[in-house]
């Protein structure tokens, strides 16, 4: 790939391939990839490996099925919610993501912006491709910062530093990630991140791949849980750890007060681990309320949201989809995806009987047949 700002084809806020409208994430998501390069779009696509975990964090969802309570006089729906204290206007989150600057020239600055148009909080990666500072200037809503813990440990405190600077309201430390998964689509592609994609928030190091990008050896691989319980003590925010799929390490981490955020990296490092939604009950169970916990993979409609939240999780966190609206358009795209998200959750908690989101209960989710 070049080293100059990534080409593409901008289209029109609502357009999507062949100039239809763009009505849910599937369309966004053809509409991304008719604009990026396409092992711009293979980046953000790829899992490790054989992309089994990529394909079980979709097909979990579909296995499962919906059983509406009717007649509940409910005449409203309220997706209100709050996260360590921060009201929000829905249980939807933006996951952290590298490079935004790949996928549209504006970069995180724009997904800040669109992601507080949608009243919804957005996660910034250490591996970023503008500052922490841009990136806060330009949120308009609340932002979490998610951390690798460095080898330099005065170098993480500086990051730390910098984004509780710049108003993040809270640490998301990316625990599954002691070597980076082979990603066999950059691989074959000869993927490497361009300048313009790479991470403004670290010292530079240079000739890295796509792999080095997101995991180098300025990386501890050797964190444990006295590294995060330190975070909590420096940063006086408060601490989730992301990547959890093991009960017993949820319910470790709810007896520390660090919040508990299921992940498996999107499937892009350990493939054929298990799928979020699949670990998601037992986590619920062992973390009784006590921590907020947050799941990410293969939300991809109101009703996967609905379900998530049914069987425990407080929020859900999406990452492959706003990307997609940020490369058709922008902070717009962005915010329309979250929107429709949003809506279709609405609709979705309207037709299960659902008022407020205490009201999606284990027993609303059974096997699908």
């Amino acid at each position: 790939m070049s080293d100059t700002t990534v080409e593409r084809t901008p289209r029109p806020s609502g357009d999507g391939p062949s100039g239809a409208a763009l009505v849910n994430l599937a369309d966004y998501r053809e509409a991304a990839r008719e604009i990026l390069p396409a092992e711009v779009f293979d980046y953000l696509e790829g899992g490790a490996a054989d992309e089994h975990t990529v394909r079980w964090n979709q097909q979990t969802y579909r296995q499962l099925a919906l059983l509406p309570r009717v007649l509940t006089g409910h005449a409203s729906v309220d997706t209100g919610c709050s996260v360590f204290d921060t009201a929000l206007d829905s249980p939807i989150l933006l996951a952290p993501a590298a490079s935004h600057r790949l996928f549209h020239p504006d970069g995180e600055a724009a997904t800040a912006r669109g992601a507080a148009e949608a009243g919804a909080l957005m996660t910034v990666s250490t591996f970023s491709s503008q500052t922490v500072e841009e990136i806060g200037a330009a949120a308009g809503g609340p932002w979490w910062f998610q951390l690798y813990v460095q080898r330099d440990r005065g170098l993480t405190a500086e990051l730390v530093r910098r984004a509780r600077a710049a108003s993040a309201r809270a640490l998301a430390v990316t625990v599954d990630t002691p070597v980076t998964g082979l990603r066999e689509r950059d691989l074959r592609n000869g993927f490497a991140l361009p300048s313009h994609g790479s991470p403004a928030n670290l010292p530079h190091a240079p000739g890295t791949s796509a792999h080095g990008a997101i995991h180098d050896p300025r990386i501890d691989p050797a964190v444990d849980w006295s590294d995060l319980a330190a975070l909590g003590e420096v940063s006086g925010l408060p601490v989730l750890a992301k990547g959890i799929l093991r009960a017993e390490d949820a319910k470790r981490a709810a007896e520390a007060g660090i919040g508990v955020w299921i992940s498996n990296h999107g499937g892009r490092n350990l493939d054929t681990a298990a799928s979020t939604l699949s670990a998601l009950p037992a986590i619920a169970e062992r973390v009784a309320g006590r921590v907020p916990v947050i799941i990410d993979g293969g939300v991809r409609r109101g009703t996967d949201v609905v379900k998530a939240l049914a069987l425990g999780a407080d929020a859900v966190a999406v990452g492959r989809p706003y990307i997609w609206g940020l490369a058709v358009d922008g902070a717009g795209g962005v915010r329309d995806v979250i929107r429709g998200l949003r809506r279709e959750t609405e609709v979705a908690m309207a037709l299960v009987g659902a008022a407020t989101l205490d009201d999606l209960t284990p027993d609303l989710v059974t096997a699908a047949r």
